[in-house]
């Protein structure tokens, strides 16, 4: 059974992670950037000599994490029923396409949802380029502890979510995605076999391995600039959202989207079963 001090108090080491172009260009090409070679906007992310080649904001996401760490001994948490709820970037200033970064971990908060649901954990990284001591992003996740509630209550308010407006959406982008490309963006650090293994997703329940949620994350950050941001991945300043399906490789992404000055309200889904796979996002540009 979670002990809510104990999580609370929780010392994650500082992670230091060094990355090279190599490393950026590979976790562009695992969101399916550079399907077409002549699309320059794709090929800024993915080839080193283009103009303006960039990061991916989105890739702060697998940047200095402290790994899967609920498994660790002591951690109090049923690791196996552990769900990713919600995801949150916000940049400070650009990721630079290579370097060194220092990663500090905190748990921000634990909320109790009652025995038969679970427990809410809120996470907090703070991203910081060694070299200069910039702050880079600040990412915060949302784990839904399935099996580890009813431990005495709420030790947090559950943080609220982000409406979408009830109207058409003024933009739609659609992103297919390949039936191999959980295979390559497994490579940008997130190697759990439910993405790779048959025998292990139909053991979990899924009829083939599914795509990581943070690759459908990537996705959509990736539309929202594309069709609103100019085409400019530097233009992504936050994005938050929530994590309501999975999605199949093979499968396109349509990012449907509602403009308000800077700001972005979105959802994606996943179109051959229109299925929205991710719910109530916003994200803000420049």
């Amino acid at each position: 059974m979670i002990d809510p001090e104990k999580l609370l108090a929780r010392h994650f080491e500082p992670v230091e992670h060094s990355y090279t172009m190599r490393d950026t260009i590979l976790y562009a090409l695992g969101l399916g950037l550079g399907a077409d070679p002549l699309d320059a906007g794709q090929l800024r992310t993915c080839y080193e000599r283009a103009p303006e080649f960039c990061a991916l904001p989105s890739m702060v996401n697998v940047l200095a994490g402290p790994g899967f760490w609920a498994m660790e001994p002591g951690s109090g948490l049923t690791w196996q029923k552990i769900l990713h709820g919600e995801q949150s970037f916000t940049m400070h200033a650009p990721l630079p396409v290579e370097g060194t970064l220092i990663g500090q971990t905190r748990i921000t908060g634990i909320v109790d949802k009652g025995a038969e649901k679970g427990a809410l954990i809120y996470l907090e990284r703070s991203l910081t380029d060694k070299g200069t001591g910039q702050p880079i992003a600040t990412v915060k996740g949302t784990s839904f502890a399935r099996g580890d509630g009813g431990f005495g209550g709420a030790t947090g308010p559950v943080a609220p979510v982000h409406k979408l407006p009830g109207r058409a959406p003024d933009k739609v982008y659609d992103h297919a995605t390949t039936r191999g490309q959980a295979l390559v963006y497994r490579l940008s650090g997130d190697y759990n076999p439910l993405h790779a293994d048959p025998e292990v997703a139909r053991g979990a329940g899924f009829p083939v391995p599914i795509l990581h949620g943070l690759c459908t994350l990537g996705i959509a950050s990736w539309s929202i600039t594309s069709a609103l941001g100019g085409g400019d991945p530097a233009a992504l300043t936050h994005l938050q959202l929530r994590f309501s399906s999975p999605v199949y490789p093979g499968e396109t992404i349509r990012t449907e989207m509602w403009g308000d000055n800077n700001e972005v309200s979105f959802r994606a889904r996943a179109v051959e079963r229109d299925v929205v796979v991710l719910d109530n996002g916003l994200a803000r540009l420049g």
